[in-house]
């Protein structure tokens, strides 16, 4: 379904950001910052998987189900692909902007030991989708 100006009808989020995360995240104890990695997981399969044929799991499932079965590693190995796939998007739309599961190892794994290193891939992580997302609302 596309209107007129050949842009899809629902408009994805663009908003998104680090001091939201992080006072929504206090606020609710915990429930904001998974349901934005819930509705970024669902984004970018709506947005790449037709050109990459991958799909990222629910956030959720990985969350309640996996990550105690996996004792944790599992979030590892998904924000690593899902910062993968972000970049592959952004390059694929042709974004100027530099985003890589090497910004997942380095902020906000490495980036642990200086303890900002977190704070600045949550919002390289927040920036790189609301310019995939503004891109797909402008052109599909």
């Amino acid at each position: 379904m596309e209107n007129a100006t050949n842009s899809p009808a629902l408009q994805l989020r663009t908003s998104r950001g680090l001091l939201k995360m992080v006072l929504l995240g206090l606020v609710t104890l915990g429930i904001y910052p998974l349901v934005v990695e819930s509705h970024i997981g669902e984004e970018l399969n709506l947005i790449a998987s037709p050109h990459d044929g991958k799909r990222t799991m629910h956030f959720c499932l990985i969350y309640f189900i996996f990550s105690w079965l996996t004792l944790g590693i599992v979030f590892f190995v998904w924000f690593h692909r899902t910062s993968n796939r972000m970049g592959d998007e952004l390059k694929r739309r042709g974004i100027d902007y530099s985003f890589s599961a090497t910004d997942f190892w380095l902020w906000d794994i490495l980036g642990s030991l200086i303890i900002i290193g977190p704070f600045i891939y949550v919002a390289k992580r927040m920036k790189a989708m609301n310019l995939i997302n503004e891109d797909y609302n402008q052109k599909g």
